[in-house]
């Protein structure tokens, strides 16, 4: 039978992301087994794949290190001893397959001489019988044998075992890449998976995890001393070993809001930055060993000195947990926003509380997504959509920025710049031409009528899932709007 693969794998073979393979599962397109695909059916649905064909992924990969502000656009290599190993065990694998394909063809020749033994006894109508048996044989086994050409995914599939580590997280499947020499834990973190962890310095062992086959290296030294009955029982720091071999482990995820601990960190400035003279991007930075642990779309309190506070939306992706960004709102009068336009400066320490909130990404679903952000929405929609963009099991994604006037929509370029990346990502900016945090009476129904257009536009909306973030009043319009034509609360998912 061809190898079975996992959907992340196949995916990255053929170029594409793992929601346009859950599409085509879904449709019948590709044959599934228990949430894995052959090589020789994914190869039949993509004919036309060549080895250097990656031009999805590459776009994926390169919009998703853009959004999530890293510095280094090339991967590393893993490092010698890492790439050393999975050579090694290929090699292994292969002698393995010689020795089982010398053993098949003794068995096959002494078959072929049993034939020929029983054939000299048989009379001549089993003579024929035993006849046409042995040189059916004859031929199927000279097939097998021809040199021909190998299969390009297979190819493909050895040489990404060199480059890249495939971890199965166990009893929740989830499944990632590990690139580079990158930690376990920060590549999960990468990939939208929400792992157990504390510090992810080596010093509160949170994120233990259990090997339950493959082979791990310990990359960073750890404070935290493994008992015993750990190392007998294969416990290992996620946040300090890296997978040399393909790797399944068993390891805590949150599911939910209350699996995320409440957290007092000091963070320092890092940057400011004006994105327009009414908003300004606040760049946090945690200490390297005490991280802020969120989901995408969670808000955090934010406090300057001893009494200025402010309950601002995380516009980061938690697969960066020590970079985490903010959009604040100028609004003259108001202590908090007077300070961090006039007087913050870089490396000063602001207190970081939470987080809180359950306008969260639902992830049980591969159902197109539909973000409608009003002004300052866009703040953890971009954070929700970040997230999304690591998980790639969203058939499609669609963002609408709907502004009070052309300044509400502050950031422009970076949905466009989504938009232009993935192929399943679309992008739609409006300008309400009111303030959408007072949309009364002829307001409100403008609103509407904005909705309405947008229905129109796109009816297939009613299909997917929908988050709207922003002002309360306006947010409340568009929920009740959705709900109204049928939606579920299930479906549809508000800020307020």
């Amino acid at each position: 039978m061809s190898q079975l693969l996992s959907l992340s794998r196949a995916a990255r073979l053929v170029g594409v992301n793992r929601s346009e393979l859950q599409k085509r599962v879904k449709q019948g397109e590709l044959d599934a087994f228990d949430g894995m695909v052959t090589i020789d059916n994914l190869l039949a649905s993509y004919p036309g794949v060549q080895l250097e064909d990656n031009t999805e992924y590459s776009r994926v990969l390169f919009i998703k290190e853009r959004a999530f502000g890293k510095r280094v656009y090339e991967r590393a290599m893993p490092d010698v001893e890492t790439l050393a190993t999975r050579v090694n065990e290929l090699s292994r694998e292969l002698t393995l397959s010689q020795t089982q394909a010398r053993q098949f063809k003794i068995l096959l020749d002494r078959l072929h001489a049993k034939f020929i033994d029983i054939e000299s006894q048989c009379g001549t109508e089993a003579k024929d019988t035993m006849n046409s048996l042995k040189n059916w044989l004859t031929a199927e086994v000279k097939a097998a044998m021809e040199p021909d050409y190998p299969n390009p995914l297979a190819v493909r599939d050895n040489v990404l075992r060199v480059m890249a580590a495939h971890v199965t997280v166990l009893p929740s499947n989830h499944d990632f890449f590990i690139d580079g020499p990158d930690t376990i834990l920060e590549a999960a973190l990468r990939a939208g998976i929400p792992l157990n962890y504390g510090c992810s310095g080596g010093n509160c062992g949170l994120c233990k995890a259990r090997v339950v086959t493959g082979q791990v290296k310990k990359t960073r030294f750890h404070d935290y001393v493994r008992t015993e009955a750990d190392k007998r029982d294969g416990l290992f720091l996620m946040c300090s070993n890296t997978a040399v071999t393909d790797l399944v482990i068993e390891a805590a995820v949150a599911g939910g809001v209350q699996d995320i601990p409440f957290q007092q960190i000091p963070a320092t400035v890092k940057l400011i930055t004006n994105l327009t003279p009414e908003m300004a991007l606040l760049h946090l930075q945690t200490p390297r060993t005490n991280r802020l642990r969120f989901l995408a779309g969670q808000s955090v309190t934010l406090t300057l000195g001893k009494s200025l506070k402010a309950v601002l939306a995380v516009a980061s992706c938690p697969c960066d947990d020590r970079n985490i960004l903010f959009h604040v709102h100028r609004m003259p009068g108001n202590l908090f926003s007077d300070y961090v336009f006039n007087r913050l400066k870089n490396h000063e320490v602001v207190e970081i509380e939470g987080p809180q909130g359950e306008f969260i990404l639902h992830e049980k679903t591969s159902r197109p997504l539909y973000f409608i952000a009003f002004d300052m929405g866009f703040a953890p929609v971009k954070s929700l959509i970040e997230h999304a963009m690591s998980l790639e099991a969203a058939e499609a994604i669609h963002l609408y920025w709907i502004g009070s006037n052309d300044g509400s929509i502050y950031l422009p370029n970076v949905g466009r710049a989504w938009a232009d990346a993935l192929d399943n990502f679309h992008y739609t900016q409006m300008v309400a031409d009111f303030d959408l945090s007072n949309p009364a009476g002829k307001r409100g129904e403008s609103l509407k009528v904005l909705l309405q257009g947008m229905l129109k536009t796109h009816p297939e909306m009613t299909g997917g899932d929908i988050y709207i973030a922003g002002p309360q009043a306006p947010s409340r319009i568009a929920e009740q709007f959705f709900l109204d034509l049928g939606l579920s609360k299930t479906r549809v998912f508000s800020s307020d």
